[in-house]
């Protein structure tokens, strides 16, 4: 009115849009009645909740003598979440129209005229039609859970209608089994005992004698047994440098039948379904044809089975006796589970082993080095002899392990000035070379220096050109007391440094001298018959009754007890193991004056990382972590310092529960705000283990407590 939109109709509300005095507005959604719950929307209460009708509807086949309708059956969803409906039509193979979704999920309009309106979960029951689209669906049955939800609904549901069928469809069907045999056959069932023994494989060690032959020879096979389909597969193991072809397989996989070969068959003998031709070419030239329940004529070729291969039986393989002789542990478990077969006595087939050619080098000619001369000898391409690189890498120089033996020697003559010469006998785990350097020495008028290159020395009094390796000296020909020979120079091992010490003692498996275990029983067996004099003579040699004697008297007593079987570097163990060491009272200064002067060579500054790292581990907030976890942390920012300062300087740190004051620990590494002034005027001076020079240890052994090596050796005293 006056060019002013208004809305007019049926639906027209009132004043605020309240519905005028007897007017009843139409319902644009499903209305649901309230039920007992949360009062949720409907796409959330009904969520993935679908009605399902089972319809069919008619369509016309104007162009088609064969049928003149064809009636189409298909599905009916209906979503209660937004009263969407879709339509879904069943393939069918071989139908010749498109099937599948015929109306697409979404809300469809009711016919006119009343288009402006939707379908809801009121128009739909069994027994009823429904229009899409102007084609008509007969709705016939439902699903149970339709049911028993628009019965909630307050719904009479209808009966269920009649299904009809589709004439045409009917009429394919009957042609199909018409082209099948009406009449009871047998039925090849073999999915069960693929389901049940697939990847199942029996395997037998076989033998076949082909020694009757032109030059032949017992060849040796492997059977495989297939329990999925009852068929076999042979292989050849072909010796090295047989001359023989390396075929992949001996027998193709397949069935092996009993008595082959049996000669050919007419095309037709062997099928697996027998066609007799009843009115062949007599009516019209249509022939008729059933099939031969008798199986007349059919040929019924036997195959080996499981039960027919055991251990010694002679199965044929296309005319080859071949002997089963062995089997492994699946088959014969197999065997005794299904067969109850218990006696799996295999039967040697394989021949003896040819003996071994002994391989004769020859004799080293004196140019390079044994091995390298040695390369050449066995194999035509010349290659470098190999290294032990993984023993190279694991006794390789680590930090403070050198991994360095050092001795002090002398020379064994009695030329008055080389008597008094004194040298330093080094040996190289990572490679077992040995390098002898002479201290010098004042108004000796001998120069000092390398004596020996660091090289690999051979034992004395062997050949030259020989074809068997040299023997080296080893780390276990070393030790104190040892008497040993370089290129013509005898000397004698008088003393070691302590790493040497410490390292034969902790591999005492490798270095029987430091096996205090191996030498006590050695001192026992010595003087097991006299240990009644031995306990008198030691408690001589005490008479305070302090139960501790000198190194020296110590070592003289055992000397004459054993009438010098015990080497000098086994009664050094002996009293190592027995010693009396002084408590050294590290201090703390010194320690953290190292680790700082390590930090600042090694340019070390990111001490406030490292801090918040601790306290970020310290979850109780306590200030104190476990001395693995602080080492670990430490590790982790590669921090310059041995494992050993690492350890003793958390040491020094630790509470009585073994919890490291981290704070206080980062405060005395930290060089840069709390450095340690006492550095300078620190008296003992760092020791290192290359500069030691044949000197005796800082921590000599100086008193031994005899009675636990007299109650170990010779057991309780009376």
């Amino acid at each position: 009115c006056n060019k002013i939109a208004m809305l007019v109709g049926e639906d027209k509300p009132g004043i605020g849009g309240e519905p005028l005095h007897g007017q009843k507005l139409k319902p644009k959604y499903s209305v649901f009645p309230r039920g007992v719950g949360s009062d949720a929307p409907s796409w959330v209460a009904f969520d993935k909740q679908v009605l399902s009708f089972d319809a069919y509807f008619d369509e016309e086949v104007p162009e088609k003598n064969q049928e003149l309708y064809r009636i189409r059956h298909c599905k009916i969803y209906f979503y209660l979440e937004d009263d969407t409906i879709q339509v879904v039509e069943p393939q069918v193979k071989n139908s010749g129209i498109p099937q599948g979704t015929l109306v697409r999920r979404h809300r469809i309009p009711l016919p006119p005229p009343n288009e402006d309106q939707f379908y809801t979960v009121d128009y739909f029951n069994i027994n009823t039609d429904v229009i899409f689209y102007a084609r008509r669906y007969k709705i016939v049955d439902c699903d149970q859970f339709t049911k028993n939800f628009l019965r909630k609904l307050g719904v009479r549901l209808n009966p269920p209608a009649y299904h009809p069928e589709d004439p045409y469809t009917r009429d394919r069907q009957k042609i199909a089994d018409s082209m099948k045999p009406l009449r009871p056959y047998e039925r090849f069932d073999t999915l069960r005992q693929f389901l049940e023994h697939d990847g199942h494989v029996l395997r037998f060690y076989c033998m076949w004698d082909d020694t009757e032959s032109m030059f032949g020879d017992p060849r040796e096979l492997i059977l495989h047994y297939f329990l999925a389909d009852d068929t076999i597969e042979v292989k050849e193991v072909i010796p090295i440098n047989s001359g023989r072809d390396a075929i992949p397989l001996f027998l193709n996989r397949k069935k092996l039948p009993k008595y082959a070969p049996a000669g050919l068959y007419q095309p037709g003998a062997i099928t697996d379904r027998t066609v007799l031709n009843v009115f062949g070419g007599l009516v019209g030239n249509k022939g008729r044809y059933i099939l031969d329940n008798r199986k007349t004529g059919t040929v019924h070729p036997e195959f080996y089975k499981d039960s027919d291969l055991t251990i010694g039986a002679v199965i044929n393989v296309w005319g080859r006796r071949v002997i089963l002789c062995d089997c492994d542990e699946f088959t014969k478990e197999y065997y005794r589970t299904k067969y109850g077969i218990k006696d799996f006595t295999p039967i040697p087939f394989k021949a003896p082993p040819p003996p071994k050619i002994e391989k004769k080098f020859p004799p080293y000619t004196g140019f390079g080095s044994e091995e390298d001369s040695l390369c050449s000898c066995v194999s035509l391409l010349l290659q470098p002899p190999q290294k032990d690189f993984r023993k190279f890498m694991e006794k390789d120089r680590k930090g403070l392990e050198s991994n360095v033996l050092r001795f002090l020697a002398k020379f064994i003559t009695d030329n008055p000035i080389d008597k008094d010469r004194q040298f330093i006998i080094s040996y190289f785990l990572s490679d077992d070379t040995v390098s002898v350097f002479e201290t010098p020495q004042r108004n000796t008028g001998v120069l000092g220096g390398k004596f020996l290159e660091r090289s690999r020395v051979k034992k004395p009094g062997q050949e030259l050109f020989k074809s068997e390796i040299s023997e080296y000296f080893k780390a276990q020909d070393l030790f104190v007391g040892a008497k040993v020979c370089f290129h013509g120079h005898n000397f004698l091992l008088v003393d070691a440094d302590e790493y040497a010490f410490n390292y034969m003692e902790k591999h005492a498996d490798e270095f029987p001298m430091a096996n205090i275990n191996l030498i006590l029983n050695k001192l026992k067996a010595l003087g097991e018959p006299s240990s009644r004099e031995i306990k008198q003579i030691f408690a001589a040699t005490d008479p305070e009754h302090t139960k501790v004697i000198e190194y020296n008297p110590f070592r003289n007593l055992i000397a004459n007890v054993t009438g010098g079987k015990l080497s000098e570097h086994e009664i050094m163990t002996i009293g190592r193991y027995y010693s009396m060491r002084d408590e050294v009272e590290t201090d703390i200064n010194f320690l953290l004056a190292v680790a700082q002067e390590q930090l600042k060579k090694n340019n070390f500054e990111n001490f406030g990382q490292l801090s918040a790292t601790f306290v970020y581990n310290d979850r109780e907030k306590c200030g104190l972590l476990p001395h693995e976890k602080c080492r670990t942390i430490c590790k982790s920012f590669r921090l310059p310092l041995a494992d050993d300062l690492l350890r003793t300087l958390l040491t020094m740190f630790e509470d009585s529960k073994e919890q490291v004051d981290y704070k206080k620990f980062v405060n005395g590494l930290n060089w840069r705000e709390t450095p340690v002034p006492t550095f300078q005027t620190i008296k003992v001076p760092i020791k290192y283990e290359d500069d030691w020079s044949g000197q005796p240890p800082s921590l000599p052994v100086k008193r031994i407590k005899y009675l636990p090596l007299i109650e170990d050796v010779f057991g309780t005293e009376e």
